[in-house]
């Protein structure tokens, strides 16, 4: 009996330590700290001290989580009409929500600016600070309740974790690291768009103006596939100017595949079709971080010893 006592006290930390984190959306802080990252490489340059990188990256992803922590605090009564998200836990009340995380979200977000002002420069805090305040405060505060056209301006986020990353290196970045940005902003879209189809009845409950909401689910396919193409064609123009093989190979084959995915979706608006898009979408993106981070190493513009 004590054995199992003490295995429920050890337990509960960890179990509240999950609880905890998942406010701050890790997943969401990672990809944009690895879009930060690729910024980076793309900027073409001789890349940061190793010591600068982590900084940088670190900052990001504190930003990212403190944004993604403001989200689930100001939408949890939305969460709560929600099946897939009333779980979360202010909405369970597992965590109770108040001043005292408003001043914990201002505190993380102060630090991850200091942090990447400190590491390499003030422009590339200025960049971080706007991604969060576009996640965090545009999308979710003013535009999300309002108009479908929120996850279009919200892209602006992950954009400008790319342009933290690129002036980082070098304050006035080449097109490469601009036409990154630019599918980092096109990308989200046809992203979330995917997954708003798939849980539109939950959206339409909640009474959150989505594209399949507002306009149908075949107009949120058109939509979709219209954004996959050039996306896709933008993604490959880095290649212009060096972005290599490794780089060329993942956009081409994650593009690719979601554009087919893309495409099933306009032809049948199925669940699975929506929800096999989303997932495309995500491989997309992961393969376009990865094939510029491996690329910025391979050549020597990501980091330096």
């Amino acid at each position: 009996m004590n054995s199992i006592a003490a295995a429920v006290a050890e337990a509960a930390p960890r179990a509240a330590w999950r609880v905890a984190a998942e406010v701050f959306k890790p997943r969401i802080a990672l990809e944009i700290m690895l879009a930060g990252i690729a910024g980076v490489a793309m900027a073409g340059a001789g890349g940061l001290a190793w010591w600068q990188l982590l900084a940088l990256a670190a900052a990001i992803f504190l930003a990212a989580a403190s944004a993604g922590a403001l989200n689930h605090l100001a939408e949890r009564d939305l969460d709560a009409r929600m099946s897939r998200t009333r779980a979360r836990p202010f909405v369970t009340g597992a965590l109770a929500g108040g001043t005292r995380w408003y001043v914990a979200i201002a505190a993380l977000l102060l630090v991850a600016l200091v942090a990447a002002g400190a590491a390499t420069n003030w422009l590339a805090a200025t960049y971080v600070f706007l991604g969060a305040f576009t996640y965090g405060v545009v999308y979710t505060l003013w535009l999300k309740r309002r108009t479908w056209l929120n996850i279009v301006i919200g892209g602006l986020a992950g954009s400008f974790a790319v342009l933290a990353g690129a002036v980082a290196v070098d304050p006035t970045p080449g097109p490469a690291a601009w036409t990154f940005a630019v599918v980092l902003f096109l990308w989200t879209p046809p992203h979330f768009w995917s997954l708003a189809t798939y849980y539109r009845q939950d959206y339409a409950d909640a009474g959150v103006p989505m594209l399949p909401v507002v306009y149908g689910e075949r107009m949120a396919a058109r939509a979709i596939f219209g954004h996959t193409i050039p996306l896709v064609l933008l993604s490959l123009l880095p290649v212009l100017w060096g972005a290599g093989t490794i780089y060329m190979l993942c956009a081409a084959g994650g593009g690719g595949y979601f554009i087919w995915r893309a495409y099933l979706l306009l032809r049948n608006q199925t669940p699975a079709n929506a929800i096999r898009s989303f997932l495309a979408s995500l491989l997309q993106l992961g393969l376009l971080l990865l094939g510029a981070i491996v690329e910025g190493a391979v050549r020597g513009s990501l980091v330096h010893f």
